[in-house]
């Protein structure tokens, strides 16, 4: 079993407007189910912790009406911590949830930026999904460089953007900022699943990706599991050498 952070925004409206918004719950719930279904704990944690505000429930999906009904998931959620306090070393993976808030408090937070260079450092794997890619800008690695430089990347398009009325609210372009720093921004159709594994960091362009994205982390995830086996069956087998030559 590996630990898995899923980072939510705290912001519940869209800029000055009183439009409300939230962590989209399609894409907290559907990545929880795979982690959970493979065995993987998750924890929660938000940008100013307590209840992070969500936006509406598809009472049509399953997946979302059970992880909100779940009792573990509704504890967690009732009062996430803060991500200034979380220790990178507990978790194995972290994962971004998407929702139009993350574009105002995920961005140039140094909180975030420090817990998701340390866990990429570590040798841990990054997910993140629609706006969640909002919180991989300006995150640097231990060598300076910034985590987007050279990745393969998908995130909300532009045109995604224009579709959902979105276009002139937003601060700014997710799109053409992952590109500014330095990252391939991979486009699929409007509203399509897309995914991009790109080293240790796994990022898909809307809802319809939430699963996949998830679903590639817990291949990466079940890598290091079967190195980890590996690595300790030939310590176990060196040191029943050793012992049978003393």
């Amino acid at each position: 079993m590996k630990k898995i952070l899923m980072v939510l925004t705290s912001v519940s409206e869209l800029g000055t407007g009183g439009e409300p918004t939230g962590y989209n719950v399609a894409e907290a719930a559907h990545p929880w189910k795979v982690f959970r279904d493979a065995g993987h704990f998750v924890d929660f944690a938000s940008i100013k912790g307590g209840q992070p505000p969500q936006d509406t429930v598809d009472t049509d999906d399953p997946i979302q009406v059970q992880f909100t009904q779940d009792e573990t998931t509704r504890a967690g959620l009732y009062n996430t911590a803060r991500v200034e306090v979380i220790d990178p070393d507990q978790y194995d993976a972290i994962y971004l949830v998407g929702g139009h808030g993350t574009m105002w408090d995920f961005p140039n937070n140094e909180d975030l930026q420090q817990l998701i260079g340390a866990i990429y450092n570590s040798g841990g794997i990054v997910g993140a999904v629609c706006h969640g890619p909002a919180g991989l800008l300006d995150v640097e690695l231990h060598h300076g460089i910034k985590l987007l430089s050279g990745k393969d990347v998908a995130a909300f398009t532009n045109d995604e953007e224009v579709a959902v009325g979105k276009d002139k609210i937003i601060p700014f372009s997710l799109a053409d900022k992952l590109v500014e720093q330095g990252a391939n921004h991979i486009a699929a159709d409007d509203f399509e699943e897309n995914i991009q594994v790109s080293e240790r960091l796994v990022t898909g362009q809307n809802p319809a990706s939430a699963a996949g994205v998830a679903k590639e982390m817990e291949k990466l995830l079940a890598a290091v599991i079967r190195q980890e086996k590996a690595t300790d069956e030939a310590s176990s087998d060196v040191d029943s050498a050793q012992a049978v030559e003393d």
